[in-house]
């Protein structure tokens, strides 16, 4: 037995030069695969000139997630900086299961919208604006957050990355949703030790059921979206599942969304359960079969001119798309207010009277 394993030891050594030349070998075929591995990584995911439309219905589409190809996703690294974000297929993401963002609710969202032109062009709607809007809620959440241009050139290069899930001119939106969570794992009370900012898409169509048609609003007077002190004003996670509730209850009486009051006194109206209101005086309403121009039609008959929202004082979240509609508004001539609306409670009548 001790002489068989001594012959087949002596069958297993090799002379010095063989082992230097095998080691050779296989440092020849590790550097061409590692060289390989570099060359596919530095292969872009998507063709910029691949135009071509996903295969959906786009006269019917809704408010609902259909996941595009791809997502931006950016770390950041322990100094508080963010690194250089890369593209990835859609996917899900790992989290510890004491991440913070799961146990307590640190991240913010941003939502914008890619449009498509009639000759194929993209447009962004003001994504400069949501990074600065990002920053100021990172800092009411205590959170590192990307800088402008990192944002917006996040935000563009998920739109070009899913160009072909833009639905044509006219017929919706390609909705991008940036997103900064405290993805570090922790057990006590405090900011995680790591953030992660991810940006994905979905092809949209209007947010509400009814499209253009008038909604049927419920104000609530039990429930409050914000509290003075809260984080109301900025776009926090935390802000949106306790509307759940009241909404679920509003649409299960036939209404459209919910207008919640201040939750001091219950008077003052503030916003719905994800948007911004505005409120006008018209003398009568024109209702007209062109659904497109029935917003044209009737702030064209508003008495005095005056367009009213109310101001934002911690609780209410300043939208982009609120500060466009007062810009406007104010270019063309309109006098736009920002004060205090009391709800008027009058029978199967939604109606709100300036605090002067």
């Amino acid at each position: 037995m001790i002489k068989a394993i001594s012959s087949l030891r002596k069958t297993l050594v090799l002379p010095l030069h063989l082992h230097i030349r095998t080691l050779q070998t296989f440092a020849k075929y590790n550097a061409q695969a590692a060289s390989a591995l570099r060359e596919e990584r530095k292969k872009p995911l998507y063709q910029n000139g691949d135009d071509e439309y996903v295969d959906l219905d786009w006269d019917n589409l809704g408010f609902g997630l259909t996941p595009a190809d791809y997502m931006y996703v950016m770390k950041c690294s322990k100094d508080g900086e963010f690194t250089q974000g890369e593209l990835s297929p859609y996917g899900n993401i790992q989290l510890s299961p004491s991440a913070g963002v799961l146990n307590y609710g640190q991240a913010i969202y941003e939502g914008t919208k890619a449009y498509r032109k009639e000759d194929g062009k993209l447009l962004l709607f003001r994504p400069d604006h949501n990074a600065v809007r990002m920053k100021l809620g990172a800092e009411r959440m205590l959170m590192p957050s990307p800088s402008v241009d990192q944002f917006v050139n996040a935000i563009k290069q998920t739109a070009l990355a899913n160009k072909r899930w833009v639905p044509p001119a006219g017929k919706g939106t390609l909705y991008i949703r940036p997103l900064l969570m405290g993805s570090g794992p922790i057990l006590g009370l405090g900011p995680a030790p790591e953030y992660t900012f991810i940006v994905y898409a979905s092809p949209v169509g209007n947010y509400f059921k009814e499209g253009m048609a008038a909604l049927n609003l419920y104000v609530e007077e039990e429930y409050v979206r914000a509290a003075p002190g809260g984080a109301g004003g900025v776009k926090s996670i935390t802000n949106y599942a306790p509307v759940l509730k009241a909404l679920s209850r509003a649409k299960s009486r036939g209404f459209s969304d919910v207008l919640y009051l201040d939750s001091v006194k219950k008077k003052y109206l503030e916003e719905a359960s994800s948007c911004n209101v505005f409120v006008v005086k018209v003398r009568y309403i024109v209702v007209s079969p062109v659904t497109s121009l029935c917003c044209i039609l009737i702030v064209s008959l508003i008495q005095g001119r005056t367009i009213s929202t109310p101001a934002t004082n911690g609780t209410i979240l300043e939208g982009i798309t609120r500060k466009s509609v007062m810009e406007i508004a104010s270019d063309q001539g309109y006098q736009v207010t920002q004060i205090r609306l009391i709800h008027s409670k009058h029978p199967n009548t939604l109606s709100f009277t300036p605090d002067l």
